[in-house]
């Protein structure tokens, strides 16, 4: 755990201003609980089960509302299908639109053993929305997460790298750490901290930090809470985001009872 504790605090020093700003596309986005808000677990869904997740936030600096849809398939015990289609409402001059439709695969190639963490490698693509305010003209990206359980908590590292389909945009790489704290029955605290490059600049000139918390409101629903502060050009825009998530319960094993013949 201080493995992901001290690249957490690394990973805050690396602010680099930038005069360039560009509409912050999602991008494809984890259900929870497999995940933190962005960063990715490399735990997947079980074979055959399906989740689905419903969320909103409110930026501010700039303004605008922002509700997404997710959901995650398992193909197999270690193999998933993600996607995310988010919708934009009152951007800049109450612009309203639909982002680039994300979609992808994560698939979890080596368990978490004793001291080495749990690996899985992501492959994701972007439609265009054939808006130029919410959209790069679609966007090819792969990545690597790695995460690592001690006692109570979960830590989880990714590293993306995202290709825009516009020639004139730059290449996107972000670096981002993640904690999940079982605080108590039902009930995790939630941070992460991302670097990111965007497709404006050659620089890291995003650095946000995520706090909030989750609560397994029933055996197959989650509600996420948090609130992020997102320190572009030493600016601060902060947001509020709000999700539920369901998934497909578990089937319970039936427990036989013996009973022996006096």
């Amino acid at each position: 755990m201080k493995i992901f504790l001290c690249l957490a605090l690394a990973l805050s020093f690396l602010l680099f201003p930038s005069v360039m700003h560009a509409f912050d596309t999602l991008g494809l986005q984890p259900v929870s609980p497999y995940g933190i808000f962005s960063v990715m677990s490399a735990d997947t869904l079980p074979r055959k089960k399906l989740a689905m997740e419903v969320g909103g936030e409110r930026v501010k600096n700039p303004e605008f509302y922002r509700f997404a849809l997710k959901g995650a398939y398992g193909l197999t015990d270690s193999a998933e299908l993600d996607f995310t289609a988010p919708f934009v409402y009152r951007y800049a001059n109450n612009r309203d639109g639909v982002e680039d439709f994300s979609f992808g695969l994560r698939h979890r190639f080596y368990d978490e053993g004793t001291y080495g963490p749990s690996l899985a490698y992501l492959l994701t693509a972007s439609l265009s929305n054939g808006r130029d305010e919410f959209s790069t003209n679609g966007r090819l990206g792969a990545g690597l997460i790695a995460s690592k359980r001690i006692g109570p908590f979960k830590g989880h590292i990714n590293a993306i790298f995202q290709k825009p389909g516009a020639s004139s945009l730059k290449n996107e790489i972000t670096f981002s750490g993640g904690i999940d704290f079982s605080a108590a029955n039902n009930f995790n605290i939630l941070g992460e901290v991302i670097v990111k490059k965007d497709h404006t600049t050659q620089r890291y000139n995003d650095v946000e930090t995520r706090l909030g918390y989750r609560i397994k409101t029933l055996d197959f629903m989650y509600t996420t809470v948090g609130v992020g502060a997102n320190f572009r050009d030493r600016t601060p825009a902060y947001h509020i985001m709000i999700s539920v998530s369901l998934t497909s319960p578990h089937q319970k094993k039936e427990i036989k009872k013996i009973y022996e013949e006096e």
